[in-house]
């Protein structure tokens, strides 16, 4: 005889766990909020070590009268206020000095930008081998370091020996004596030795956009140009942000080209820029408070630029 089942059997019942309590839920909640901190606590400790601390000590001798009578105890340390500052702003070469970086800064900007947008797009349309070359070639150009390369193009176009010179029939041509012939030179070096940056960071980001979309574009009849202002371009918005406020930061405190190029600045401070006018006003003025305090104007212009470049972005929707 077969067993057969009968309604009297009880069904299966779903067990049901009780809710946690609030607080813990709270506490839970509490403990992952810092869980990001935890693991950001020692890259934090490392910078505030490193820049967060400098930048104190920096701002407060800014306030401070200190130059090489108190810096070998002749003198006692005083407090100044905002007489720095005032002294600085009083000074007719410091805006001379201010405009000239910040129109050099802007030139090596877009041309830096200009070069390795170029030469990224140039990478996606040629074959492995010739990609290969551009892209140690560049590789070479941003490994080599700025007091090498500075001396390598000073060599370069020099009026006795270097080679440009020569080739272009310009005889004993001096690049630097001219305040804008100098400012170019420098301005090829920088960018020489900054497009590369831009140029793998901009190549990676046309290699992550869909084929699709480009080939698209292409069988629409869009130029290049066009490609690039209305497809490339959008897509890359956020990429470009970082090398653009990179290129600024890294342009705006040049120190190395100038100053060993234009051989501290140029006749009589022509090709001076705010790195080095601070440079000349601590070390070879012995005003260690007012270097300190045109640093400390150096960073709250780039912070500013930079927070207003962000915020402008914000405001047409851009996430970062």
């Amino acid at each position: 005889m077969t067993h057969q089942a009968t309604a009297a059997e009880p069904a299966a019942v779903p067990v049901r766990t009780a809710p946690a309590p609030a607080g813990s839920r709270r506490t839970k909640r509490r403990d992952g909020r810092w869980t990001p901190w935890v693991y950001l606590a020692p890259a934090l400790a490392v910078l505030a070590g490193l820049l967060v601390y400098p930048i104190y000590q920096l701002g407060l001798i800014s306030f401070l009268e200190y130059t090489q009578a108190q810096v070998s105890g002749g003198e006692p340390t005083t407090f100044q206020g905002l007489g720095n500052y005032r002294t600085l702003f009083a000074d007719s070469q410091f805006w001379e000095v201010l405009l000239a970086t910040v129109v050099f800064a802007a030139a090596c900007v877009v041309a830096t930008l200009a070069v390795g947008c170029t030469l990224a797009v140039l990478l996606t349309r040629i074959r492995a081998v010739p990609r290969l070359a551009l892209m140690m070639a560049a590789l070479g150009a941003w490994a080599t370091p700025a007091i090498t390369g500075s001396t390598v193009w000073v060599f370069l176009f020099d009026p006795d020996f270097g080679p440009v010179n020569r080739i272009l029939g310009l005889g004993d041509h001096s690049w630097t004596y001219g305040r804008y012939s100098a400012f170019a030179l420098v301005l090829f070096e920088v960018v020489w030795c900054s497009f590369p940056f831009v140029m793998v960071t901009v190549y990676a980001g046309i290699r992550s956009i869909p084929s699709e979309v480009l080939e698209a574009a292409s069988l629409d009849g869009a130029s290049q140009w066009r490609i690039w202002r209305s497809v490339m371009a959008p897509m890359l918005r956020p990429i470009l942000v970082v090398v653009t406020i990179q290129s600024i930061i890294w342009d705006f405190k040049v120190f190395t080209q100038i100053y060993v190029m234009t051989n501290g600045g140029g006749i009589a401070g022509q090709n001076l820029v705010l790195n080095v006018y601070a440079y000349q006003k601590a070390f070879a003025s012995s005003q260690y408070s007012l270097g300190s305090a045109i640093g400390i104007v150096m960073l709250l212009i780039l912070l500013a630029v930079t927070l207003v470049y962000l915020r402008l972005l914000r405001r047409q929707g851009e996430e970062l």
